[in-house]
């Protein structure tokens, strides 16, 4: 099973980035190159514990739909999404948040997922899709830092975003 660690050194405080982390709004926005919306569950705003979220996006050129529930929180330095249902046999993603010097926030994200398919799956993983999923989550955690260093909220970040 591949486990994706990523620290991200944000200029903002915790709860800001804890709250950015797990804004629906913030999610499609950092996703918009692969079409990502919320369809069922909790669709904007922010996402709570026990709550779900059901995402439709194209990736590899065919639309997916994924519904993932929050199952742990601790606010503000942890919460913990995994999969309902979706493409991928499971995974959980673990989202921590530390105060670090100076007002920063060290945000580490630890995703661990199980493609489907056996040793098909396994290849598969080997030869792009850990690369793929570690490219999103990097994209998304770039995105977060900007909006959380900016100061602007998530939906003026978004639509400057979608304008340029």
């Amino acid at each position: 099973m591949p486990v994706i660690r990523i620290e991200t050194l944000i200029n903002a405080p915790v709860g800001v980035c804890f709250d950015l982390s797990r804004s629906i709004d913030m999610h499609v926005a950092s996703t918009r190159h692969t079409g990502e919306r919320a369809v069922a569950g909790r669709t904007s705003g922010l996402i709570e514990l026990n709550e779900t979220v059901s995402w439709r996006a194209r990736h590899f050129f065919v639309w997916q739909t994924l519904t993932s529930k929050i199952t742990r929180m601790d606010r503000p330095v942890l919460f913990v999404d995994e999969m309902v249902s979706g493409a991928f046999k499971a995974f959980k993603h673990e989202h921590y948040f530390i105060p670090a010097e100076h007002g920063q926030t060290l945000m580490t994200d630890i995703f661990n997922f199980e493609s489907p398919l056996g040793w098909l799956g396994i290849l598969a993983n080997q030869l792009f899709l850990t690369r793929y999923m570690e490219k999103l989550l990097v994209k998304r955690n770039e995105i977060i830092k900007t909006t959380a260093e900016s100061g602007q909220n998530v939906t003026d970040q978004y639509l400057s975003q979608t304008t340029t």
